[in-house]
C-alpha cells in the first residue's frame, strides 16, 4: 500500500534483464499521487517493460524501485499485483466468461464490492453486453471491458499500454474522462501512448524513453 506523503513510484537505476537482454538500463523516476504520466518513445524503448515493472510482471535486476511502499527488489510481486490495474494489448479477462462473469470473478479474487455492476456496465457502455462471452465482442468492446475490470478492481495505480489502440474517437474521448475521473478519486495513471490524450482537463507530465532509459521530462 502507498504510504501518505511518499511517491507512488521511486525507481533509480532500475535494470531489468530478460535471457541477458536489457529491458529497461537505469531509469529513474518518481511519480507522485494522484498524477498522470505519458510514456512517449519508439517501439522498442522500453515503454512497456517500464509499465511490466511497475505491475510486478518482470523483477528488478539490479538498481533500486518502490511502487505502493513495496520494494520491488525484496518483496513478493504477486502481492504488489493485488493493487496496480494493468491493461496490456490484451485484456487480463477470460475469454469463455461473460461480460458479467468476468466482472464478478474480478471483484471476488479481491474481496470488492460488486453492487455497482450496472453502473460499471453503463460507464463503459457495455450494458447491452452483459451476457456477451468475451470472445464474441469487438476489438473496442474488449478494450471497454479491460477497462471495466480495473474500474471494478479499483487499483491505486493504473498502468495502460496503448489503451487508444481498438478504440474509436468517441471511445477515445470516453476513455479522457474516465482518465479525468479516477485521476480525481486519489489514482495514479501511466499510459504509454503515440496518441495525444485529447481532453483539454487533463495535463500530463510526458517522459520520453530511449534505450530502455527516461531520457527526457
Amino acid at each position: 500500500m502507498t504510504l501518505e506523503g511518499l511517491p507512488v513510484v521511486t525507481l533509480r537505476g532500475a535494470v531489468s534483464m530478460a535471457n541477458g537482454f536489457p529491458l529497461l538500463s537505469g531509469v529513474d523516476l518518481e511519480l507522485a499521487p494522484s498524477s498522470l504520466t505519458v510514456l512517449v518513445g519508439a517501439n522498442g524503448a522500453g515503454k512497456t517493460s517500464l509499465l511490466q515493472l511497475l505491475a510486478g510482471l518482470i523483477g528488478l535486476t539490479s538498481g533500486e524501485g518502490t511502487v505502493l511502499g513495496f520494494d520491488l527488489a525484496r518483496d513478493d510481486r504477486r502481492l504488489l499485483r493485488r493493487h496496480v490495474g494493468w491493461l496490456g494489448h490484451e485484456g487480463s479477462f477470460y475469454d469463455d466468461l461473460t461480460v458479467a462473469e468476468n466482472l464478478t470473478f474480478a471483484a471476488k479474487a479481491l474481496a470488492r464490492p460488486l453492487d455497482d455492476l450496472s453502473n460499471v456496465l453503463a460507464r463503459v457502455d457495455l450494458e447491452g453486453r452483459r451476457d456477451t462471452i468475451a470472445k464474441a465482442l469487438s476489438a473496442g468492446q474488449r478494450r471497454r471491458l479491460g477497462l471495466a475490470w480495473l474500474l471494478v478492481r479499483r487499483p491505486q495505480l493504473w498502468l495502460l499500454d496503448e489503451p487508444y489502440a481498438s478504440l474509436d474517437d468517441e471511445g477515445r474521448t470516453f476513455f479522457d474522462a474516465l482518465l479525468g475521473e479516477v485521476i480525481e478519486r486519489g489514482a495514479t495513471v501511466v499510459v504509454s501512448s503515440h496518441d495525444p490524450l485529447r481532453s483539454a482537463q487533463l495535463v500530463p507530465a510526458t517522459l520520453t524513453m530511449v534505450g530502455g532509459r527516461v531520457v527526457t521530462s
